[in-house]
């Protein structure tokens, strides 16, 4: 096995380890950190496909810009892990159940395609501009615009509800008191 076979395998786990971690954590703030994490291990398997450029956008727009925006949000919403205790938010019985089967079924599907010979032409053969900044601005700007501007205009959305949410919690408390 050589190095960068060991290091997709690890970036691979970390990923997923991550990735579920994060979905387990009872607080966001833990979670966002799960979530960190996931993508810097994604960001090293693209680096690994020689897609430098999206490799580090992964680290730089999703890990630095999107995740403190979370942050931010529960920090403003004043968000605690002890809110998400009650019985309400709990996940019910069918959930418990069937994410383990789904995940169980993805991990013999993936030992069962490892474990299969090679077919013949099964390797496909990647673009010369593969993760280049040029490739990925042109796709990005011609045939994803509209859900380029359509996700950035979500992302507002949710900040201005964030900020509104706050305030009309925050008189809430101060008619309270």
């Amino acid at each position: 096995m050589t190095l960068e076979v060991v290091i997709f395998y690890f970036a691979a786990a970390v990923a997923v380890a991550g990735a579920v971690m994060m979905i387990l954590q009872r607080n966001p703030v833990a979670s966002v950190m799960y979530l960190v994490i996931s993508l810097v291990a994604q960001a090293i398997l693209y680096v690994q496909l020689q897609a430098l450029f999206i490799g580090a956008l992964l680290i730089i727009v999703y890990a630095g810009a999107i995740l403190v925006l979370f942050l931010f949000v529960i920090m403003i919403l004043n968000l605690r892990g002890e809110e998400f205790r009650n019985e309400k938010h709990r996940p019910g019985r069918a959930a418990k159940i069937i994410i383990p089967v789904v995940f169980f079924l993805e991990v013999v599907a993936i030992i069962k395609q490892l474990a299969a010979p090679p077919a013949a032409g099964r390797a496909t053969e990647v673009a010369a501009d593969f993760g280049s900044v040029e490739m990925v601005a042109g796709r990005l700007f011609r045939e994803y615009l509209f859900p380029f501007e359509l996700t950035s205009i979500l992302l507002l959305v949710a900040i201005v509800g964030a900020v509104v949410m706050a305030k009309r919690d925050k008189g809430k408390k101060e008619e309270e008191a």
